[in-house]
């Protein structure tokens, strides 16, 4: 065979060789294909890199969405309602705020002009619940992921009752919802309530007029001073209800502050409004308020508890509680902040006011405006839980000794400015306790009237947030658990000198004594016309009257509430200027618990509880030193 014939079959089974290669190559890749297409890992990174566009795609739509809301905001609310210029820092915890897969990715956005979205990695441990459990399904972000601690058997007799044998229980209307954090947020919400109530109004005006009108919003015989405007239909009841509830804070405090009074001032479905309000406030998701606690007690915060129940048992305007166990086995309530509610309760309180202020919801006797900046100075220091725990310790040594009244325990190496850390005390709400006999009762109302009368009068400081939650009463040991000291108020003595002797004329029906006193406090002038002098005197006489009367009070059957009501709209209309500082939240306390002693129909001879704190009162004494307001 010639060298050229052997050098073409060489060149033959080389090609036969690279084509049995190329085909072995194909295969292989085949097989590979194959078991990448089965394998796990095909599913896991197909699908992250889906989720990672999805919720790209997201922030970018919502960002755009929400930057043309707030661009075209003054169409929807009305002018008094001021918008914010929107920074920087806004639109970052806005982005935050709509991110439907919040707690995996964080997001960036440089300017209001520029969307650009940059993700961070998905952590591998989010991986596996990511791809396989939706948002709403997945039990790592589910508040009920933990479950709360198994109901306690109702105690029976001799049975020694523990803090946890009548735990309170969360609303069954209360809901998990996102406190919004940023000021953005927060006024869109009242925005929407401002424009939401026009049009509920208007919808309201039609539906009377075809004589389909919400029966309570047109009730017959309402007498209150707001009457039966169209403004108050079930509609917009439920509007208020919904908005209060989800942004919490200044807002929802001031509807609960609204709640407890009667209808002389409020129309009733405003007042029931308030009411629900009062009693199911929302309350945060898990991963909201494991932010919360982290940013307060570190990162490690769960290690300082043995347990932890990650559903809170109690929502409020300010906060929310947690059942907790500590390692040495004592039971503990953790009242959390929610986040943002102490930066925003001037503009909560600027919104909500110019809402009621459109739609005349107070009158203009009340001095709203005053009324408002009392709230804020009050509402800061509820805000304050290092300033709450201080006056705890206070009214805990003013009653360690009282036979009926308890102060919970505080743990301050736990507390910081926005988590205070208590005992977790047993009972039932005081307003839960009408089923109770007429002797309880009696006892009930009795004591929290002496409390009032020794708060002011002997101690000159007063927990003054009238909330029903905030007294629970324990049958076995017959003590009342006294709860919720962020509205401690201390009063001059000065003011308490002219006060007192305001409560002294009235109960002796002495009016040249009650205006003399009454113009050196500020109730009046020294200019009101005869109208406005007559309205006040006949009030204070009114509300004065049982102190003189040797006798069982009924307030189950007291019509005090009604004298008041012909002589509210006079004082309204004709009052010059707005009352001393003090008595807004003197008052509310005040009348909260005449109220708490109708709703309880106790029997008490009020003049039983006066005449010993008008024989025991020094004049001219200096201001007691409680140094509530000095930081530690």
């Amino acid at each position: 065979m010639s060298s050229s014939g052997r050098l073409s079959d060489a060149l033959g089974v080389l090609r036969g060789l690279q084509r049995v290669a190329e085909s072995a190559r194909k295969t292989e890749c085949k097989k590979a294909n194959v078991y990448w297409h089965n394998s796990s890992w095909n599913h896991l990174t197909r699908n992250v890199g889906s989720k990672i566009e999805q919720t790209v795609s997201t922030a970018v739509v919502q960002q755009a969405k929400i930057q043309e809301r707030v661009e075209n905001l003054d169409k929807y609310i009305p002018k008094e309602l001021k918008l914010p210029p929107v920074t920087e820092a806004d639109l970052e915890e806005l982005a935050k705020d709509i991110d439907a897969l919040g707690y995996t990715t964080s997001r960036h956005i440089s300017s209001p002009e520029d969307t650009t979205v940059e993700d961070d990695p998905i952590l591998p441990s989010k991986q596996e619940s990511l791809l396989h459990e939706p948002l709403a399904e997945n039990p790592e972000y589910n508040s009920l992921h933990r479950p709360p601690s198994p109901p306690q058997p109702i105690p029976t007799a001799g049975h020694k009752v523990q803090p946890y044998d009548l735990q309170p229980q969360l609303s069954s209307q209360s809901k998990e919802s996102k406190v919004p954090a940023n000021r953005i947020s927060r006024i869109m919400s009242f925005g929407g309530l401002a424009a939401g109530l026009g049009a509920g109004a208007i919808a309201e005006v039609a539906r009377r007029g075809l004589g389909i009108g919400s029966k309570s919003a047109g009730a017959e015989g309402n007498m209150s001073l707001l009457g039966n405007s169209p403004l108050f239909s079930d509609a917009n009841m439920e509007r208020i209800v919904s908005t209060l509830c989800r942004v919490r804070g200044a807002a929802l405090k001031l509807g609960q502050m609204l709640s407890i009074q009667d209808n002389s001032m409020l129309n009733p479905q405003l007042q029931a409004a308030f009411e629900r309000v009062r009693q199911s406030a929302d309350f945060m998701p898990l991963s909201q308020m494991e932010k919360a606690m982290s940013a307060q007690l570190g990162a490690d915060w769960r290690n300082k508890f043995a347990e932890f129940d990650n559903k809170p048992f109690a929502a409020a305007s300010i906060g929310q509680v947690h059942r907790a166990v500590l390692h040495n086995g004592e039971v503990v309530a953790v009242k959390v902040q929610y986040p943002g509610v102490a930066r925003s309760i001037n503009s909560d309180i600027n919104n909500l006011l110019s809402i009621l202020k459109v739609w005349q919801v107070l009158p203009k006797g009340m001095y709203a405006e005053n009324l408002m900046d009392v709230s804020r100075h009050e509402l800061s220091w509820e805000c304050d839980y290092k300033r709450e725990a201080r006056c705890m310790k206070v009214f805990g040594d003013l009653l360690k000794d009282d036979p009926v009244f308890v102060v919970p325990k505080v743990y301050e190496e736990l507390s910081t400015d926005q988590v205070l850390v208590t005992q977790l005390i047993p009972g039932v709400p005081l307003d839960k306790c009408t089923d109770l006999s007429q002797e309880t009762r009696d006892n009930l109302g009795l004591n929290l009237l002496k409390l009032c009368l020794t708060e002011l009068y002997d101690w000159n400081v007063m927990q003054t947030d009238p909330n029903w939650s905030n007294f629970f009463y324990e049958a076995e040991s017959n003590k009342i658990y006294l709860l919720d000291f962020g509205a401690t108020r201390q009063y001059s003595r000065k003011f308490v000198d002219i006060y007192i002797n305001i409560i002294k004329a009235a109960s002796t029906g002495n009016r040249e004594s009650i205006v003399e006193n009454s113009i050196k406090l500020g109730f009046l002038t020294g200019y009101d016309t005869k109208a406005m002098i007559d309205a006040h005197v006949e009030a204070v006489t009114v509300l004065g009257g049982p102190c003189g009367v040797d006798e069982m009070f009924d307030f189950g059957r007291q019509d005090i509430t009604k004298k008041i009501e012909n002589v509210v709209p006079v004082m309204l209309k004709h009052r010059l200027s707005p009352p001393p500082e003090e008595t807004y939240s003197l008052h509310r306390k005040l009348s909260g618990a005449f109220l708490l002693c109708a709703k309880l129909k106790s029997r008490v001879n009020v003049k039983s509880l006066y005449d010993p704190v008008f024989a025991r009162y020094e004049y001219g004494l200096p201001d007691r030193e409680y140094h509530l307001d000095e930081k530690s």
